[in-house]
């Protein structure tokens, strides 16, 4: 899992932003949103702090997701992370 948790890291980095970003927190927050979802398409959200959020567009299937899109809202701009 480790090797996951840093390919979101590396993957966010290149989408050029400059903050810090945890790949296991991303992971863990996705799993705990999804949790009792039924299979389909969703937009969730998540508020960092007042000026920080994140907005997650994935599939959620039988065993697992497919995350594709990670946008991070920020003051100054929003970061596009293209996982597809």
């Amino acid at each position: 899992m480790e090797e996951l948790y840093r390919a979101i890291e590396e993957r966010i980095r290149s989408a050029g932003y400059p903050g810090d970003v945890d790949g296991f927190e991303i992971y863990d927050d996705l799993c705990s949103q999804i949790e009792d979802k039924e299979n389909g398409e969703y937009v969730l959200m998540s508020k960092k702090t007042d000026e920080l959020w994140y907005e997650y567009r994935l599939s959620v299937m039988d065993e697992d997701f497919n995350l594709s899109v990670l946008t991070i809202h920020t003051p100054e701009k929003d970061y596009r992370v293209d996982f597809d």
